[in-house]
């Protein structure tokens, strides 16, 4: 990670330790629908990017997805991913206020889904499903989308950044994190969220998260909210300021 803007060039464990090194130069590779596409022989996804296009491919050197910078492309989706209660709720309206675009949670379109929720794994890849569905009408129309979502395994990050791909979006990806004492105290102190989540259920997602293997910057939002606002926007003004590649 450089000092400067949290770029993370390893995979992320919920520890905050690197799980997988990667270069500057690599992407995760994944086939169009999706799916991881090879792995190295420690179960680790394998990685390749070309800088000039920041082209995602499978083991045989075949093109799956092609994503753009945030400075790229007219529209964009960014996907805000972490445990419960670490603050990606703030980071989104921020990322979206930013963008002028709008956004989508998980929790909302459950609730949209169904008013019980179970919370089962079948529910859950329904809600990615619409969540995917919605955010790809919005960018067709033209609309920058923030995605705000626990995302808790490389699949569900995958699937985002092939969404991205499809209609020429470009593509972000940041991981929030934040102190347990400071987790625990702001999920105690919600009321009228659309989120469930207790700091058990952050404890679970936190062991159960799969390490980050895409591109992305991490967000540490254990300080104020305006520390962490004023982080997104320089990472997003940084990118949007970048030389073309």
């Amino acid at each position: 990670m450089s000092e400067g803007d949290g770029r993370q060039t390893a995979a992320e464990m919920p520890d905050s330790q690197p799980a997988a090194e990667t270069t500057d130069s690599q992407r995760a590779v994944e086939t169009a629908d999706g799916q991881p596409a090879a792995e190295t022989a420690d179960g680790q996804p394998a990685v390749e990017r070309e800088d000039s296009q920041r082209a995602v491919e499978t083991a045989d050197g075949q093109r799956a997805v092609e994503t753009q910078t945030v400075a790229e492309a007219d529209q964009s989706l960014v996907v805000v991913c972490g445990p419960p209660g670490v603050g990606k709720t703030t980071v989104a309206r921020t990322a979206a206020d930013y963008l002028g675009g709008s956004v989508l949670r998980t929790d909302v379109v459950r609730k949209d889904l169904s008013p019980e929720p179970s919370y089962d794994d079948a529910e859950t890849r329904a809600v990615y499903d619409e969540l995917l569905s919605r955010a790809q009408t919005r960018l067709a129309a033209g609309d920058s989308v923030v995605l705000d979502g626990t995302f808790r395994t490389r699949t569900q990050r995958e699937r985002a950044a092939v969404t991205a791909a499809t209609v020429g979006s470009g593509f972000r990806l940041f991981r929030v994190a934040c102190e347990e004492s400071v987790v625990r105290r702001r999920l105690a102190a919600r009321e009228d969220d659309a989120s469930d989540a207790d700091f058990g259920i952050y404890q679970t997602v936190r062991e159960q998260f799969e390490s980050v293997a895409l591109d992305h910057d991490r967000i540490d939002n254990t300080g104020t909210s305006g520390a962490t606002c004023r982080r997104v926007e320089r990472l997003l003004r940084a990118d949007e300021s970048s030389p073309e590649q």
